[in-house]
């Protein structure tokens, strides 16, 4: 069985990077990969870096980018710095020199139709279909023939046949062997840099020590070690490949609708913490559970805790788990929240304790002060009911025994009881055929509009 391999936190603070492309909104699994850096560096004492790959200029946009801020901040997540690539070109042509230099970055002038020949013809001879390095070999006059025919070079990075290991802080002891592997493209036809080249000069500019990342990022691993080391730095400390979310049917959420990113998810009116939950607490040994604060959430994570297995994400238990968080969320928690809705003054607090656990989301929480705060449509108690409810009702102050003894009241009157008596009360009150207990609620409506509902018209 392999071992996971173990973090002192006494020997570096750590210092960590979330790197999305601004190419679209991130989704949940994205914010997977986020919060796990983030918390690590919160339970380290150490730094989150927020940086932007947009080295894409056709496809990257500033919409895109700010959206991205604006769902790590929905999420709680807040970075200790950011930059952006496209502002950091100067680094990498500096970097590409340096390996054109030493002989580790190399033009080839193969089109990708005659590299999609060479990979199908190995294929058929039962070989690896890996770059047989034929750019290696041309002449000058060759490599001259090419540029005037019109060819322009990209460029690989030439690997050494070594085995790169590491110790994994997720999959522990770990590694790859590059004499499997293609010499990775680093550089583009027209000039532009690929994912690797950017990343890895980015980590060691920005003294980045730890790299968390997706398990399809695995055999990056061997390919970016040896740049860093061709560039003449260590390697980032540690490497920890998480498990990715994949949808309940094993799909893999890249595949998957939008309603899964952070952006959809936050107009379905899930709440954030719910979101966090899932997406860090999915896939580990530790339940999926309800937290109220980010910091309770960054006091549970453990990368010692994610599993080498699928973490299989289900959206309806989202849902289910997004209730459970709004359930039990203080009133400090959602003070601002209320405001935004001109839910204020003293009956502000006990209207949230009262209303909270009948929420499917927050936005519904409108509707129940409405109920206590406005004229709302109501049903008619028959009139000896009615008679006997207006009798019976107490005088001011208020508190949660109103409620009961003014029902036992009424029942004594009556001689109705259970279902017979507190539903059509509820209606009555409230309009609503379920809600909140009436206890709780009774003295927030108050006596001059509980007097107003029983009234006839």
């Amino acid at each position: 069985m392999t071992q996971q391999a173990h973090y002192n936190p006494g020997l570096v603070a750590p210092v960590v990077r979330f790197a999305p492309s601004p190419t679209g909104r991130i989704h949940i699994g994205n914010a997977r990969t986020a919060l796990l850096n983030y918390f690590f560096a919160r339970k380290h004492g150490g730094a989150f870096i927020l940086r932007f790959d947009d080295t894409d200029a056709e496809r990257s946009t500033e919409e895109f980018a700010l959206g991205i801020e604006v769902d790590l901040e929905w999420l709680g997540v807040a970075p200790d710095q950011k930059f952006r690539q496209s502002e950091r070109f100067a680094l990498y042509d500096a970097a590409a020199r340096r390996l054109k230099e030493a002989g580790r970055l190399y033009p080839c002038y193969e089109t990708p139709e005659e590299l999609e020949r060479k990979r199908r013809l190995q294929i058929a001879r039962g070989a690896p279909p890996v770059y047989d390095r034929a750019a290696l070999a041309l002449t000058d006059a060759e490599r001259a023939g090419f540029e005037a025919a019109g060819r322009k070079p990209h460029w690989r990075f030439r690997l050494e046949p070594e085995v790169v290991r590491w110790d994994d802080l997720i999959r522990g002891d770990s590694h790859i062997d590059c004499a499997s592997l293609s010499d990775p493209v680093l550089v583009r036809e027209d000039g532009s840099y690929l994912y690797t080249l950017p990343s890895v000069v980015d980590d060691i500019d920005a003294g980045v020590t730890h790299i968390i990342r997706g398990e399809d990022h695995v055999t990056n691993t061997a390919v970016q070690v040896q740049l860093f080391r061709a560039l003449g730095a260590q390697a980032a400390t540690h490497f920890a490949h998480h498990n990715l979310l994949v949808g309940a049917d094993g799909q893999g959420l890249s595949k998957r609708t939008g309603a899964l990113s952070i952006a959809g998810l936050r107009e379905t009116g899930v709440e954030s913490l719910a979101v966090a939950a899932m997406a860090t607490l999915t896939g580990s040994s530790l339940a999926v559970q309800p937290v109220h604060s980010l910091p309770e959430l960054a006091g549970l994570f453990d990368l010692s805790a994610i599993s080498r297995t699928s973490a299989r994400f289900d959206d309806s238990e989202l849902h289910a788990l997004s209730q459970r968080v709004l359930h039990g969320l203080s009133y400090d928690a959602v003070r601002d929240r209320l405001e935004a809705h001109d839910i204020v003054g003293f009956r502000a607090e006990p209207f949230w304790l009262a209303a909270r656990g009948n929420l499917t989301r927050f936005s519904d929480i409108a509707d129940w002060w409405s109920v206590i705060e406005n004229d709302i449509v109501v049903t008619a108690l028959p009139s000896d009911f009615r008679a006997a409810a207006i009798a019976a009702l107490p005088q001011e102050p208020w508190d949660e025994t109103t409620w009961s003894a003014w029902t036992q009241a009424v029942k004594e009157t009556t001689g109705l009881k259970g279902k017979a008596l507190f539903h059509p009360l509820r209606l009555a009150l409230t309009g609503r055929e379920s809600g909140p207990e009436l206890a709780k609620l009774l003295p927030l409506i108050g006596r001059a509009r509980t007097l107003a509902r029983l009234s006839p018209p």
